[in-house]
């Protein structure tokens, strides 16, 4: 317990290190915005900023919607509101254009900060800790790295500045998650549309879901059909035509007869292959018997990839979201097989709150493509159908990281 504890301890102070990561790009992204801004401001006095103002707004909407996209990924949905109004005055008045601007001056100075102490504490951290490893290069009266400013003259004084840099890991551990909720704070308050629209856009988008759900369940009705038409019935026709003509041989000839039908009963076998097939590709049994944990388990012990799955989830969710989450990490492995040249692969499940989050990681070549195939888009469609998300971050080179949050309702 101790132990598992310990673990999700680290894994949450590495996703706030993360985040803070994050944030700190997105600061500097505002940063810049906020300097046009001053720009701008000193240009309007002379009357020529004005007709810099329209690019400035699509510049500071050009940002939030980066910040919106980042908060997204770590929480709760930010929308992104609708196109800017036309015409200068219009587009001033708005709401969102003013909170946008806000945003961006309160994450270009506070966000900003709270990057820098975010990335600073474990760099901080990690130069004490190895600090007896080289303090004999460093002029002893200048005392240790950071804040430490005692002289450092021998092993045991090195030593004691490891020591600190451990606490100063525990900081991290504990204060790494606070300073990136806070840092999160003012982007989840300023770039939140308002409630009427909010509920508008929420409208279209899960109208343009269910229009997706649709058209993915439509594929897989067709793909079902396919294979009991190419298959299965095929075999059964055959067992069907071997039966008729083993008993037209029977009073002939007794030994052809048994030859048919032996066919028949391969024939019919293979049938019933083939129809277990397509079964599990509906609904894999294997998630009833043995649970999500146990189902993905067993694709990792059939990936050609060395695979390691790590799963956390406490007890069942709804069928549908087990299913989908099978699949995804079913067809996630294909694609590491086929396409990604990687020598190991990572499947994580845990649950926080509602939410199932899932991520895929693998070692490979990255550069993995929604637009070029590979079944990204497929997976896509079925994460979408359930009202669920998929963030996909494939740089060439590699690694790929494929992360998906799915509702955990009963």
């Amino acid at each position: 317990m101790t132990r598992r504890y310990l673990l999700d301890r680290v894994r949450v102070s590495v996703d706030a290190l993360e985040r803070l990561v994050g944030g700190l790009g997105t600061s500097l992204l505002a940063l810049a915005a906020f300097l046009w801004l001053i720009i701008v401001a000193l240009m309007c006095l002379t009357g020529v900023g004005l007709l810099l103002v329209p690019g400035m707004l699509q510049a500071f909407r050009s940002v939030a919607n980066r910040e919106r996209d980042r908060l997204t990924r770590w929480g709760p949905v930010i929308l992104e509101p609708e196109p800017l109004p036309g015409g200068l005055l219009p587009a001033v008045r708005d709401r969102t254009v003013q909170r946008e601007a806000g945003w961006v001056v309160t994450h270009a100075t506070f966000g900003f900060i709270m990057g820098i102490v975010g990335l600073s504490l474990p760099l901080y951290a990690v130069q004490c800790i190895t600090f007896p490893l080289w303090w004999r290069w460093v002029d002893a009266e200048q005392g240790g790295p950071g804040f430490i400013s005692f002289p450092v003259r021998t092993e045991l004084d090195a030593l004691a500045v490891g020591l600190i840099g451990i606490g100063w890991v525990a900081v991290v551990i504990g204060l790494g998650p606070v300073l990136a909720r806070i840092q999160a704070a003012p982007g989840r308050a300023l770039l939140a549309v308002d409630a009427d629209t909010d509920l508008s856009l929420r409208v279209a988008q899960l109208t343009a879901t269910r229009a997706a759900a649709l058209d993915a369940h439509a594929v897989e009705l067709r793909r079902i059909e396919r294979s009991l038409h190419d298959g299965t019935q095929n075999r059964l026709v055959a067992v069907t035509v071997l039966l008729g003509a083993a008993r037209r041989a029977l009073t002939r000839d007794p030994e052809t007869a048994g030859e048919i039908l032996e066919r028949a009963q391969d024939a019919a076998e293979q049938a019933l292959a083939e129809l277990r097939t397509v079964v599990r590709g509906i609904l894999p049994p294997v998630l009833a018997d043995r649970g999500l944990a146990g189902a993905l388990t067993g694709l990792a012990g059939s990936c050609a990839v060395p695979c390691t799955v790590d799963v956390d989830v406490p007890g069942r969710c709804a069928v549908s979201v087990e299913a989908t989450a099978y699949f995804v990490v079913a067809e996630a492995l294909t694609n590491v097989v086929k396409h990604s040249g990687a020598t190991r692969a990572a499947v994580t499940v845990h649950q926080k709150g509602d939410r199932l989050l899932l991520r895929v990681d693998d070692d490979g070549r990255g550069g993995a493509d929604e637009s070029r195939g590979s079944g990204l888009g497929g997976i896509r469609r079925r994460i979408e159908a359930v009202d669920g998300r998929l963030v996909l971050t494939s740089p060439p080179g590699g690694p790929t990281a494929m992360r998906v949050e799915l509702p955990c309702g009963s």
